[in-house]
């Protein structure tokens, strides 16, 4: 747990202390900052619900959503203790614990530990039905947004680009642009195409989807395979978008709720209970929660659970 100021006195110190008109020194106040990402994607809706969840739990707290860039900047975040709770993707994750600095981590980020695995990411490759990008090979001579620089959306892009043969210089231009802007950028004729790592029926695309007609460009499972772990084969169900009549083959990574090991153990012993304890409530912020299951919590993580969260899943019998 996170405090600020000087500990707490005990009653007899602060009756002593205002006996003798000794002002008493203030209570520390603790802090639950949720770490998301750009208000359009997945990440900051469920960080909203979140929060909502932890100001009934911790009701002395303050808790906050602080929108980001995502992955790579929540756990560098983390890592210094500047959030207690962040959304991450699995590979940046696991990036992030092998210390790769070529992605944007200064070193080894040996303080992050994991509270839940919760729902798929879904590559999700969009082109303007005008552009003509019907495959990946197509994206050659095209311009292409691939995320926010070092995002986990842009990770995500670099390894298909590498499976598929591709690398950004095949493109005609590379935009490094949160999904929003992206999306903005296609509706005026001036970007192909968007490359957006996010749940099902996240709100850019739903967006674009009713703005312009698109197509939805497939990621092959033998590209998906060449990856390999934690990428998985997945598919983008027919009816996810509007105009989107067939289902589009794609790749998935797991979404991991990540925190540090100096918030103490009581702390998030709670937060991961509350978490699973108001499904509903995150359900309703977005769909993407419906996949979060404790069955699935501690499955492929990358990192050491938080004893906090390891208490709460051997209570329930799922370790």
């Amino acid at each position: 747990m996170r405090w600020t100021g000087i500990r707490i006195m005990g009653g007899g110190a602060v009756a002593f202390a205002l006996a003798f008109g000794i002002a008493p020194p203030a209570v520390a106040q603790q802090f639950i900052n949720v770490l998301t990402g750009g208000t359009s994607g997945v990440y900051y809706p469920l960080g909203v619900a979140l929060s909502t969840i932890y100001a009934a739990e911790f009701p002395d707290a303050k808790t906050q959503v602080q929108a980001t860039k995502a992955s790579v900047e929540n756990l560098n975040l983390l890592q210094q203790g500047r959030g207690e709770i962040a959304f991450a993707l699995g590979d940046s994750v696991q990036l992030a614990w092998e210390g790769n600095t070529e992605v944007g981590f200064p070193g080894k980020l040996d303080k992050l530990r994991a509270i839940a695995a919760i729902y798929p990411n879904y590559v999700q490759v969009v082109a303007s039905a005008d552009s003509g990008v019907a495959t990946l090979a197509d994206l050659k001579g095209k311009s292409l947004s691939v995320g926010a620089p070092k995002s986990g959306t842009e990770l995500n892009a670099r390894a298909i680009f590498e499976a598929a043969g591709l690398t950004y210089d095949d493109l005609s231009r590379a935009e490094y642009l949160p999904f929003g802007e992206s999306v903005e950028l296609m509706k005026n004729r001036q970007l192909d195409a968007t490359l957006q790592s996010a749940g099902l029926g996240v709100a850019s695309i739903r967006d674009l989807a009713t703005s312009i007609p698109i197509t939805i460009v497939a990621v092959p499972a033998d590209i998906v395979a060449a990856i390999g772990a934690p990428y998985t084969a997945a598919v983008i169900p027919a009816g996810t978008y509007e105009g989107q009549t067939a289902d589009v083959p794609t790749a998935a990574i797991t979404n991991i709720l990540v925190t540090h090991a100096d918030l103490d153990d009581e702390t998030v012993y709670r937060m991961t209970k509350a978490l699973f304890e108001n499904l509903d409530e995150m359900s309703a912020a977005h769909a993407a929660a419906q996949a979060i299951s404790i069955d699935a919590a501690t499955d492929g993580l990358p990192i050491p659970l938080h004893p906090g969260a390891e208490r709460y899943y051997k209570e329930q019998g799922k370790l």
